[in-house]
């Protein structure tokens, strides 16, 4: 096999009238009698091939037997197309290449799909033949696209006296927050390590250690429910740092940003990126993600209803719950009550009661809620500032069920009224966190970031007294209404550490048992951090226009956790398990 002199898709100009040796797939072939053109394809793109039926009958013959996905190496001599036969739409359009020789390297069966972006094969069968959907162009871009990141983050953070350091995948288990995965211990029957969830307490116990600067592109693992932007296993950017700010660390992750967009896309971000208190982000966008590319803030009309006729609005009002609204200009018009009602039946999810609109036109309000709005019509006006064919659209009820309904409303109606500039990139950060959350799954209060989030310096003593209003130094990064990333700085005093795990509900001798190795390193010269953990995966998908992380994954799970192509997870023999001194016991599945 000869050496190959370049890429099909980097055959450009340049190299006219020079030969070249490529390799690729076959991605189709046209046979015009005494001429044959082949697509050849490679990472880089594809290039034209021509054979001449008069140059060589042999190759003429064995180019007529190709079929997509055949594996060649040919050798040719690159040459200007014709003006009248230049693909403007093809990178290396201006050129072909007239071959002299042709070597098929491997033959191909009949594939279960076309290699092409817009083939219509389910995501499950492409799952089970991953390796060719890979071959797909806008793949291929997704995987490069995912690469170009993880290059840019390990320039940037050697460059600023990072150090790439590894932490263990097999862990003792700390079951708090999503289920670990477990992994059994031959050697210690009855013994399990956890892979990681995060390098959380490593990452801190680096600090302890001195490095003073970590980063690491941490595998991590959770056995959680699936969406399309969570997957078991995900891999993040990881830092931890001493001695800084929460701002400090906040404008050296920037940093990193701007160099990741410019290297990755060519774009300038402009630093510092907006920063929004998590209270002014719900109350404005009913989001602590909010998506910052259109505005359609949520407005409170509690004090315009609470003395309304309309006695759902003021009861609710009087109750001290929210009455909340947005309005979606020059939308009236387009949807009628049937699509309204389709949107209250989606919000019941969050606890909303229901959706109560009206549209506006002509100084006159119509629809499900105009009449009971009657009497304050004019003060509403004024304060929702309306103009003609807007909607307005109004939840009422307890703080997270309006933010959370008013909050997918608005992404919902910027969407569908194409208000979204989806070639722009909204930054922000969301700080002034809350140190605690009611987890209304557990049914108990958890922390808003992790255990080891440092509260603010006055907010310590309501550990003691009211440790629910108590507010973290943490922050979250947000770009385009998705959680990029998340950090705080760290506890790093003993006592207050085992008060914030007491609030949590973990006793002393728990939490020694699972943290121990963290709160007797405390007691040793432990100095203040701090960090912050990206989503590499969910960032690689914002960057390369998708939808779902598993576009930039080269091997992922599907929906239900399972892995088509290798029929992962799968059982094991009875040996296996004899050796681990595991019984399994039948699950009944109905």
């Amino acid at each position: 096999m000869r050496t190959r002199t370049t890429y099909c898709g980097l055959v450009g100009e340049a190299l006219i009238n020079k030969e070249v040796v490529l390799h690729g797939w076959v991605q189709n072939q046209r046979n015009f009698g005494n001429l044959i053109f082949v697509d050849l394809r490679d990472r880089e793109g594809i290039v034209q091939l021509v054979f001449n039926q008069d140059t060589d009958a042999a190759i003429f013959q064995l180019a007529s037997e190709l079929k997509s996905e055949y594996v060649v190496e040919i050798q040719g001599t690159v040459m200007a197309r014709d003006a009248a036969t230049v693909n403007p739409d093809m990178k290396t359009g201006k050129v072909e290449v007239i071959v002299n020789d042709l070597v098929v390297l491997n033959k191909s069966e009949t594939l279960p799909f076309e290699i092409s972006d817009n083939n219509t094969a389910s995501e499950e069968v492409k799952l089970k033949y991953r390796y060719l959907d890979l071959r797909r162009p806008e793949m291929q871009k997704a995987i490069r696209t995912r690469s170009a990141i993880t290059r840019a983050v390990h320039n940037y953070y050697d460059n600023h006296g990072y150090l790439d350091i590894e932490t263990p995948n097999l862990t003792s288990s700390t079951p708090e927050g999503a289920r670990d995965y477990l992994v059994p211990s031959r050697v210690y029957p009855g013994s399990f390590y956890a892979l990681p969830q995060s390098p959380q307490l490593f990452k801190q116990l680096l600090m302890a250690a001195g490095f003073d600067k970590y980063y690491q592109i941490a595998r991590c693992f959770r056995d959680e429910d699936l969406r399309g932007d969570r997957q078991p296993e995900f891999t993040q950017i990881d830092i931890e740092t001493t001695f800084l700010s929460d701002v400090e660390i906040q404008t050296e992750t920037e940093g990193l940003f701007k160099q990741v967009m410019k290297d990755v896309k060519g774009i300038d971000v402009q630093t510092p990126f907006p920063r929004l208190k998590w209270q002014d982000a719900m109350d404005k966008y009913g989001s602590d993600k909010p998506d910052l590319r259109f505005d359609m803030q949520i407005q409170d009309i509690s004090d315009v209803v609470k003395g309304s006729e309309f006695k759902p609005f003021a009861e609710a009002a009087g109750e001290g719950q929210f009455v909340r609204a947005i309005v979606v200009n020059h939308a009236a018009a387009k949807y009628s009550r049937k699509d309204l009602d389709a949107q209250q039946k989606y919000i019941e999810r969050y606890g909303a009661k229901s959706l109560l609109w009206a549209k506006y036109n002509d100084g006159e309000l119509t629809g499900a809620a105009a009449k009971g709005l009657a009497d304050v019509k004019a003060t509403l006006v004024e304060r929702l500032n309306l103009t003609n064919d807007d909607l307005i659209l109004i939840v009422a009820g307890k703080f997270q069920v309006v933010c959370d309904s008013l909050g997918y409303l608005r992404k919902q109606f910027a969407k569908e009224m194409d208000m979204i500039d989806k070639h722009q990139y909204a930054y922000a950060w969301i700080v002034d966190w809350p140190l605690f959350e009611y987890d209304e799954g557990f049914g108990k209060w958890i922390a808003a970031h992790h255990p080891f989030t440092r509260p603010r310096d006055e907010d310590i003593p309501l550990l003691d007294t009211d440790p629910h209003k108590a507010h973290a130094i943490s922050y979250d990064i947000i770009l385009n209404g998705y959680e990029l990333g998340g950090g705080s700085l760290r506890i790093f005093d003993p006592d207050v550490q085992r008060k914030m795990l007491s609030v949590l509900g973990v006793s002393p001798e728990k939490a020694q048992e699972r943290f121990g190795h963290l709160l007797n390193a405390m007691k040793f010269g432990f100095p203040p951090s701090g960090g912050i953990a990206i989503g590499l995966d969910r960032f690689a998908m914002l960057l390369a226009g998708r939808d779902n992380i598993r576009d930039v994954i080269a091997f992922p799970k599907n929906s239900r956790a399972t892995e088509p192509m290798t029929n992962a997870p799968s059982e094991v023999t009875k040996e296996q398990l004899d050796e681990l001194g595991i019984e399994v016991i039948p699950q009944n599945k109905d």
